[in-house]
């Protein structure tokens, strides 16, 4: 099932945000993975979304900034959202359940966003993180698993990993090749290159005819085992063409 053709079932929200560069960050972040819906709350700058460090940083994703939202506050983000996923600790009194990306993630497709329900992923600002009383609004928090001893993600560095495994848990984009398949070489071309590597070996004194031990066959074996291509043919063969010319001087 092709990804690129369904809804898209999500909303990244960016609470407080205080550099404009992360705005941007966080849009191509989001556009990468194949979403394109974003909303700040009470961002530092009210003109946050046409800066020249949020456009520059968005690096052509200027179609998820001029789609992007302003709001005064969390509960207007959510509006229309059926489970908010926040960014944060648990805080120390209650609050909602903490999951994994991987595992968290792939029951959260399954559940919410192949029932056509809105999911948001909601991330604090880049210096206090989230609020309580933000946090007490989601659904689940959601703990990206870091190395012990230093755990600290720029926003868009978490809105890239995020985005990255809620696509993979929704799916994910086929991957398209950057090269041809290879053009392998059949049988018949393999051992038309052996006879005349072997007549070159030959000539150049490498190979005694009269006892040749098994250096042909395993050189077949070798061969065989690195699935030439064709281009591979024409190399070795104009090596031995080389040889033989060489050698006949």
């Amino acid at each position: 099932m092709s990804t690129a053709a369904q809804p898209d079932p999500t909303r990244f929200i960016l609470i407080g945000t205080s550099h404009p560069g992360n705005v941007g960050a966080a849009a191509r972040a989001m556009k990468v993975m194949g979403f394109s819906e974003l909303v700040l709350v009470r961002p530092r700058f009210a003109d946050v979304l046409v800066q020249e460090d949020t456009v520059a940083m968005a690096s052509g994703a200027a179609d998820i900034l001029v789609r992007a939202r302003i709001v005064d506050s969390l509960a207007e983000a959510l509006d229309g959202v059926t489970c908010a996923i926040g960014t944060a600790m648990t805080p120390r009194d209650f609050g909602p359940p903490t999951i994994t990306p991987r595992e968290g993630l792939g029951e959260l497709a399954r559940t919410h966003a192949a029932a056509g329900h809105k999911v948001g992923f909601v991330f604090g600002s880049e210096r206090h993180g989230m609020a309580n009383e933000d946090v007490y609004r989601c659904h689940a928090l959601i703990s990206i698993p870091t190395h012990p001893g230093y755990g600290s993600l720029n926003l868009s560095q978490a809105v890239q990993v995020l985005a990255y495994e809620w696509r993979m848990a929704l799916g994910g984009f086929p991957v398209t090749a950057r090269t041809p398949d290879a053009d392998l070489a059949g049988g018949e071309a393999v051992q038309g290159m052996l006879t005349h590597l072997e007549q070159a070996l030959v000539q150049l004194g490498f190979l005694d005819p009269a006892a040749p031990k098994k250096l042909m066959p395993r050189l077949n074996q070798l061969f065989n085992r690195a699935e030439l291509r064709q281009e591979d043919i024409h190399i070795l063969r104009g090596i031995a063409k080389a040889i033989l010319e060489r050698t006949a001087r």
